[in-house]
């Protein structure tokens, strides 16, 4: 099955955002977004929107469409302001924590757009936000450039298309997506439920699941030892386990793996349960 993703064009209706002489951010959202969707459409993936038109919807209105949708990811697009016209310029990207597959795809947006002129300010972690707070998959919300300033809109009007197209871009890098919307064959998705310095923590939360059945592991590459639950390659798969360990009261992050890290993993529940 194809990706799906949410995209929401920011605020809209009676709500216009920020304003500078005479541009609205409500509007700017709007045609970047209906842009992104139809580059993302042509590549394979369901696209759904918040608005496809001037209204406005709450941001709690926002979160809860894209659960009820069961959409993969929620993509916010947004412009920044600051309290002084031409105080700052760049690009942000905001996220609910800085881990997992939003992470790495905000990443991938910003420098995608750093390549279009815009500077890159980052990604941040903004829990707070009911967008990121309330929605149930992976979500980031971008801040394409300040509305007021001068560089930022010149760089957003001439290269208009090239921006579509680079938020496009980090949104596909991350899922390794090709013209069939399916995750590319050198890579598989996992669930993380946990990752610990302590080895003896990590073999408690194995032994934990792999008795309540679930297809468990220990990833040890790296400084932290990770453990991980499944192997697969659509993130269909992959959610429905997520789902499964959430309600088991797991916290979870779906983590998107080249196949060669399988090199590194120590146990798997087969071993375990052996």
């Amino acid at each position: 099955m194809p990706y799906s993703i949410m995209l929401d064009a920011g605020h809209g209706g009676e709500e216009p955002g920020a304003v500078y002489m005479g541009r609205q951010e409500k509007d700017a959202t709007l045609n970047l977004v209906l842009a992104i969707g139809e580059i993302l459409q042509n590549n394979g993936i369901d696209v759904e929107y918040t608005r496809t038109t001037d209204v406005y919807e709450s941001p709690y209105q926002k979160a809860m469409e894209a659960n009820e949708a069961g959409v993969d990811f929620f993509i916010s697009i947004h412009r920044n302001s600051s309290p002084i016209p031409n105080q700052y310029m760049g690009v942000e990207s905001l996220v609910y924590d800085l881990s997992g597959i939003k992470y790495e795809m905000a990443k991938n947006i910003n420098a995608q757009l750093e390549t279009v002129g815009f500077v890159n300010l980052g990604v941040q972690a903004r829990p707070n936000l009911v967008v990121l707070r309330r929605t149930q998959m992976p979500a980031v919300l971008v801040e394409v450039g300040f509305m007021n300033s001068d560089t930022d809109n010149k760089l957003f009007d001439e290269n208009f298309n090239d921006i579509a197209s680079a938020i496009a871009d980090g949104i596909m890098d991350t899922l390794n997506v090709g013209t069939t919307g399916q995750t590319q064959p050198d890579t598989e998705l996992r669930v993380q439920v946990g990752a610990f310095r302590n080895s003896v923590y990590a073999e408690r939360l194995l032994r934990e699941l792999t008795e309540q059945d679930f297809p468990a592991y220990i990833d040890d590459k790296g400084q932290f030892d990770r453990v991980q639950v499944g192997r697969y390659r659509t993130l269909d798969e992959a959610a429905t386990m997520e789902r499964r360990l959430k309600m088991a009261g797991y916290p979870t992050v779906i983590v998107s793996i080249p196949v060669e890290g399988m090199k590194g993993l120590r146990r798997s529940i087969n071993k375990e349960k052996g």
